[in-house]
């Protein structure tokens, strides 16, 4: 992994994904004690991030690959995320997803035309093990969703972004916090951010229960979670960091934050109350690190990504509570 094929994947990218914005609002402010500013993927194509992973993954297979088709394994961002992007770039796709993945986002995979097939992970299927056997007996690519290097690759462009905008604005310094499940998107930004802004230093932000990478990032070998399915955060919810994400993590970044569900829902209100953008749960965990937890933060300069917004209408209703 480098710079470089972070540069080709942003020119695959270009004209196709969209370019999010760097939000500010002084009452976050005066709430995290920092300037904090918020990268909205939540307002990219699909809803999330994933996107940018999915099509410069796609992009980057052979023609004779792609015709073949491509398989996924997702809770749901990733699934919908390379579903639009063989879409757009004509292909087949078959999504592996958890059955009780949040409703919305196993229908908005079907809706980009990819077949969807459903798991038991709260039973202990493995993802992995039925991925490989479709892929195998099919004839298919499988995309993973974090240890990919051209997943990464894409995700690594949502950093050349936030380099570029802070530099517009004159940050010179920061502390980015990245909501980190597998670790992709921490990797791909921090990439980003060793080649195109030095002095930004990248914190992983996760739940509660759910802390691999911040548990990890410590012991300084690769942690697994006792428990893999019923969070809120389902977006984020992983085994265990990535082979090939955590060596770039642990050489790159700060250590990590952890934040309760209930910080996590206060920042979706927040999210949507001073910003107006819609958050998921896991979506939120680094605005939730930002706001709720600056004695773990050293910058006046807070960059924090919104990592998706495809949240349930009954937990977004939820979080509304708290504003």
């Amino acid at each position: 992994m480098n710079i470089q094929m972070i540069e080709a994947a942003a020119t695959r990218l270009d004209g196709v994904v969209r370019r999010t914005p760097l939000l500010s609002s002084p009452a976050l402010d005066a709430l995290a004690g920092r300037a904090v500013y918020v990268k909205p993927e939540c307002l990219q194509k699909t809803g999330s991030f994933k996107f940018r992973g999915g099509y410069a993954a796609l992009s980057a297979l052979s023609p004779e690959l792609r015709a073949r088709g491509v398989i996924a394994f997702s809770s749901g961002n990733h699934a919908q995320g390379v579903a639009y992007a063989a879409r757009l770039l004509d292909t087949a796709a078959v999504i592996l997803m958890p059955a009780d993945a949040p409703s919305a986002k196993i229908e908005g995979t079907r809706s980009y035309g990819a077949e969807v097939i459903l798991y038991d992970r709260a039973g202990g299927a493995s993802r992995e093990a039925i991925g490989a056997e479709i892929a195998e007996t099919r004839g298919l690519t499988l995309i993973r969703p974090y240890d990919e290097p051209e997943v990464i690759a894409g995700q690594g462009t949502c950093g050349l972004e936030i380099a570029a905008q802070a530099a517009d604005l004159g940050i010179s310094k920061a502390e980015v916090l990245t909501c980190c499940g597998g670790g992709g998107l921490t990797a791909g930004i921090a990439l980003a951010l060793e080649a195109r802004a030095p002095e930004f230093r990248v914190r992983p932000a996760e739940p509660e229960g759910y802390d691999d990478t911040a548990r990890s990032l410590r012991s300084g070998m690769r942690e697994r979670n006792k428990v893999e399915a019923g969070g809120l955060c389902d977006a984020i919810l992983t085994p265990q960091p990535g082979e090939i994400t955590f060596p770039i993590v642990s050489r790159l970044c700060g250590p990590g934050v952890v934040v309760s569900d209930e910080e996590a829902l206060r920042a979706m209100a927040m999210a949507f109350r001073q910003l107006r953008i819609v958050a998921e749960p896991g979506g939120a965990v680094a605005l939730a690190a930002a706001l709720f937890h600056g004695d773990e933060l050293e910058s006046d300069n807070v960059i924090c990504t919104v990592s998706g917004g495809n949240a349930d209408t009954g937990v977004f209703a939820r979080a509304l509570n708290y504003a």
